[in-house]
């Protein structure tokens, strides 16, 4: 395996662009603040030890596998999420995603996570990270842009109704799509809210999840059209995992949080020559040196309860098969 040679987004974009307006394939991924990206071939990518899947089904494996989970304390993540609570009372955010890190002990390595994984992205840099996410960020084809927003998570055992009706989560829900509405319009119009607030199950090995979603579509502008790095570069970091206003609640978010994100919350994508499909790198495990660590987070928002909150971020700490 040869190293990676990451570079800033702002030095992948350019390609990016010339790429998208020539019509020549190519996949990629960016970390959360986008000074490390890397963008080629898919056989670029195999030599160098980086497997992409997109929205293919993988069979389940046939042997079981170990799985404990150590996540931070409760009175760890109180302190965290009143940073969080702090900065939304003074109203310098209504929404942050506060997200935290997770020890896990797996006999599963990173290979086997990846190729037994059921989800729409799937990602895994040789001892380094797997990535296993069922969020789409944007899909562009024909000129026509979309986001998929993912923002409200219960157990499978409380119904979709009851996720559907919860005011704190439909209030999540609301602030961001309203947010996805506000970034898309830098680069498309007219905007199109398509579907909004339904409900999608998530497999894991601990019983299933309800996500809620929504569907918000736009033409692109004449100047943008296949110009997916200076696309990309007006939408990032996606809104699902900042929160909104951006610039303020990320600022919230890197006080509370205080560990770096990596690739954690960044994008993965591949275009195939006519249609751009991407991913937000959620439900995600890093390898550093014999330890795997699982990164996890949740919406914040001034309804929220702390208690519920970090359940929510342990539930979503799993195995996807």
């Amino acid at each position: 395996m040869l190293d990676i040679p990451y570079v800033s987004f702002t030095d992948v974009s350019e390609q990016l662009d010339a790429w998208g307006i020539s019509g020549t394939p190519f996949v990629f991924f960016v970390n959360y603040d986008q000074s490390q990206a890397w963008a080629g071939s898919r056989e670029d990518a195999e030599r160098l030890g980086i497997q992409f899947e997109i929205r293919k089904e993988n069979q389940s494996p046939q042997q079981s596998f170990s799985f404990d989970k150590k996540p931070i304390s409760y009175d760890s993540y109180l302190s965290k999420f009143e940073i969080v609570q702090k900065g939304l009372r003074y109203g310098d955010s209504f929404l942050a995603n506060l997200t935290a890190e997770t020890l896990i002990d797996t006999d599963a390595n990173l290979r086997d996570i990846f190729a037994y994984a059921q989800a729409a992205y799937k990602l895994h840099v040789e001892n380094q990270f797997v990535v296993f996410s069922p969020e789409c960020f944007i899909q562009i084809r024909d000129n026509q842009i979309y986001s998929f927003p993912m923002k409200g998570t219960s157990s499978a055992e409380d119904g979709p109704e009851a996720l559907r009706n919860n005011p704190k989560e439909q209030a999540e829900h609301a602030t961001i799509v309203d947010l996805i509405r506000n970034d898309l319009s830098q680069v498309a119009f007219p905007i199109r809210v398509e579907k909004y607030k339904y409900i999608d199950e998530v497999k894991t090995h601990e019983g299933n999840l309800w996500q809620m979603s929504s569907v918000i579509s736009g033409t692109l502008l004449p100047h943008l059209q296949g110009r997916y790095g200076q696309i990309l570069q007006a939408l990032l970091p996606a809104g699902s995992i900042t929160g909104a206003p951006k610039p303020a609640t990320m600022n919230i978010i890197q006080e509370a949080e205080n560990y770096d994100r990596g690739f954690y919350t960044g994008i993965m994508g591949e275009f195939d020559g006519k249609k751009l499909d991407t991913g937000v790198m959620i439900r995600f495990i890093e390898q550093r040196n014999d330890q795997k660590i699982f990164k996890s987070g949740g919406g914040i928002t001034v309804y929220s309860e702390p208690r519920k909150e970090y359940e929510e971020l342990i539930q979503k700490v799993y195995l996807p098969f």
